[in-house]
């Protein structure tokens, strides 16, 4: 009987602690919840950026805090630049408008033969941009609604965009924090993973650092050197709201698709405005963009380990659905990352189960041999 009640007030004992711990973690959870996803997105950039953090340390003399700093502060100041671009571009363009509908003053250019020469959609765009350079008017009033959507779907993205923008500079402060603490941030998960994994922390760490790496280096780096080519061509040719359009090759490349989808309102526009020869350069050159990927990611991963491609879209996709651009950006890598956990964690159970059949098979040959003997 006293055995009896000995358990049942161990078992009450641990219920009410493992009642307390989940109730802790729950609530800590709510708290930092609504800064979760910039948290761990300014891990991952930590991640990334900490060689280039090392380097400037041992090159320049400085301290990693400051070296850090610096980092941080580049990033938020690159990040600044084509937030305010876009945003005082949106606002002179839109206000423009505006005073241009009111006055009746609004202009729209004639569109050029070669605007019908696209695919499927040419001529009725053509029609389309011709009514509206003669007849602004009956323009607004035959397309009104899809005028007033098209705008309410533009403003949306433009301030999910802004917002998003406003999320990476404070994620890019606080990975800066982290860099200037990897060593004691690193020795921390370093311990919880060794509980976690019987002792098996470090090699861990190590893996989630490569894993996180590549798909910075070869999705993400991709993305942005793509985004930039596309945004050469386009500031070339004249195509308003660059930065804009940049953002858009940025988002469709992580998910996995041809950037050159993003890029067809700009062929269109080019067509419209310009002479057959310079759209059709521009045309070529964003298909060169959207092809360049063929010689940018082989040589970006095959500094880290490899993912297969629908688990970098699905992370990607899930991500922007649960958080926007932010989580798109965070969806591909910590997918990514847990792939590769797993496919780890997979090959130690083969590697150990092959180590104990070879031992099992030693033994069974040294006793042939001793029987034999």
């Amino acid at each position: 009987m006293k055995a009896s009640n000995d358990f049942s007030k161990q078992a009450i004992d641990a219920a009410i602690k493992i009642g307390a711990v989940a109730l802790l973690i729950w609530w800590c959870f709510s708290i930092l919840s609504p800064f979760i996803m910039l948290v761990v997105w300014g891990g991952i950039i930590a991640i990334a950026l900490n060689p280039v953090m090392m380097s400037l340390h041992n090159r320049l003399g400085i301290s990693k805090g400051k070296a850090s700093a610096l980092l941080s502060t580049i990033g938020v100041l690159l990040l600044l630049i084509p937030l305010i671009a876009l945003s005082s571009g949106l606002y002179t363009s839109g206000t423009e408008v505006v005073t241009g509908l009111q006055d009746g003053t609004l202009v729209v250019p004639k569109p050029q033969e070669s605007l019908k020469e696209i695919p499927v959609v040419g001529d009725k765009l053509f029609v389309a941009v011709n009514y509206a350079s003669t007849n602004m008017e009956g323009f607004l009033v035959k397309y009104g609604e899809q005028v007033k959507g098209f705008l309410s779907q533009a403003a949306s993205i433009v301030g999910s965009v802004s917002g998003g923008f406003i999320q990476f500079i404070i994620s890019t402060m606080i990975a800066g924090a982290f860099m200037s603490n990897a060593e004691v941030c690193q020795k921390g998960f370093t311990k919880l993973a060794d509980r976690l994994t019987n002792k098996k922390g470090e090699a861990l760490i190590d893996l989630s650092k490569s894993t996180v790496r590549s798909v910075v280096q070869g999705v993400i780096g991709v993305a942005l050197i793509q985004s930039v080519m596309a945004g050469v061509g386009m500031v070339a040719v004249g195509v308003p709201a660059a930065a804009l359009w940049m953002v858009a090759v940025i988002l469709i490349a992580i998910v996995q698709l041809p950037p050159i989808l993003a890029l067809i309102p700009a062929i269109i526009y080019v067509f419209s405005v310009e002479s057959t020869l310079v759209a059709g350069i521009f045309l070529v050159w964003c298909i060169l963009v959207s092809a360049s990927d063929a010689v940018l990611k082989p040589v970006l991963l095959s500094r880290g380990s490899d993912t297969p491609m629908l688990v970098t879209l699905l992370g990607a996709l899930g991500g922007m659905a649960m958080s926007g651009i932010v989580g798109l950006f965070v969806g591909a890598v910590v997918l990514s990352l847990t792939y590769q956990l797993m496919v780890n964690w997979l090959d130690e159970d083969d590697t150990e189960a092959n180590k104990a059949m070879s031992i099992d098979q030693k033994a069974k040959e040294e006793d042939k041999a001793e029987v034999a003997s």
